[in-house]
């Protein structure tokens, strides 16, 4: 059996947003969006990071690509430390690391034709000789389902799909090895959706492409990932690849995101877990596992002492979670000293 070669690893990331305030303008204190997270992504798989909004999936894609600089934490991309390298070096590494963003319309240039956009990121990065550019571009643009005749046209004369093809053609544009798909499909309709995300697995097919997918929508990621992690509130709770993480999820987390999940087949009826309360503030955030203030399972244990990702004998190799109390769980035991306050509701 072949061994992967690992692309990226992510190791006990940290990415602190300081708070202003007082007459001085002071630090008074931190968000703290992604608060110790690693994990690694393998050549050609598609890893995606799923959770609520605020809990860090796009924060640690911004961090990964230094858009936003880590707080504590290593990043090692190919061999490389993203992290010692200086501005200058950064920006021709980004050559390799790609991102797609959420709105198509906000991350392209108004003022600008479709060649443009396409022609500059490789005049910027030196790719493509001078006069093999523009032909450079027509056959991205004829890669990602558009033709040549849209080459002069401007983003607002395109529809929110064609805007995303647009993006998809300008992060390939530089040959990188790994794409950032923060919130890819999110802003399009459904059926838009999923014809972008089987360009993308198309393009991944073709290009031998790494992902690493955000979103929230467990539908889209169950149909793109490999593997996935489950964040909540800037830490990883779950991790996992897709069929064991959708058939056999171990977290309390996890199984709430999952019921959520609508089912086609109205005779199918399944549980659905409303938690209680709302995600707490990352400003500061609950001692011991921070899920505790919503999970149906929680004891003095969890409120006091912080879980680690384990892997246990019921789970398959590589499926981590951090639970306390996931041999009981499995086992359909209520942990001791159940909080009642916590229960969840069945609907």
């Amino acid at each position: 059996m072949l061994t992967k070669k690992q692309l990226l690893e992510v190791d006990h990331l940290k990415q602190y947003f300081p708070i202003k305030g007082g007459f001085l303008g002071r630090t008074v204190n931190h968000v703290k969006a992604v608060d110790d997270i690693s994990f690694q992504i393998f050549e050609g798989e598609t890893l995606s990071v799923v959770g609520e909004s605020g809990c860090g999936k796009s924060t640690t894609g911004r961090a990964i690509l230094r858009l936003d600089e880590p707080t504590d934490g290593t990043i090692e991309f190919d061999g490389v430390d993203l992290l010692s390298l200086s501005k200058r070096k950064m920006r021709k590494k980004r050559k390799d690391l790609q991102v797609i963003f959420q709105d198509p319309f906000a991350s392209l240039n108004p003022r600008q034709t479709v060649k443009k956009i396409l022609t500059e990121a490789m005049a910027i990065q030196n790719v493509v000789p001078k006069h093999q550019r523009e032909a450079r571009a027509v056959e991205l643009l004829e890669t990602v389902g558009m033709n040549a005749e849209q080459l002069d046209r401007y983003p607002h004369e395109f529809s929110g799909g064609q805007r995303q093809r647009i993006g998809i053609a300008r992060a390939l544009s530089v040959d990188p090895k790994l794409i950032i798909c923060d919130e890819a499909v999110s802003a399009l309709d459904v059926s838009i959706q999923a014809q972008v995300l089987n360009l993308l697995k198309k393009l991944q097919r073709q290009f031998n492409l790494t992902y690493l997918f955000i979103a929230h929508d467990l539908g889209v990621v169950r149909h793109i990932s490999d593997r996935i992690i489950v964040m909540y509130l800037g830490k990883v709770v779950e991790i996992a690849d897709k069929k064991s993480l959708f058939d056999n999820p171990q977290h309390p987390y996890t199984k709430a995101l999952l019921s959520a999940i609508p089912t086609p087949d109205p005779e199918h009826k399944k549980e659905r877990i409303i938690l209680k309360g709302d995600v707490p503030s990352p400003i500061d955030p609950p001692s011991g596992c921070r899920f505790h203030t919503r999970c149906p399972f929680a004891t003095d244990l969890c409120k006091q002492e912080e879980p680690q990702l384990r892997n246990l004998s019921m789970m398959k190799e590589g499926h981590q979670a951090a639970c306390h109390h996931i041999e009981k769980i499995y086992a359909g035991q209520p942990p001791n000293e159940q909080s009642q306050e916590n229960e969840p509701t069945l609907t």
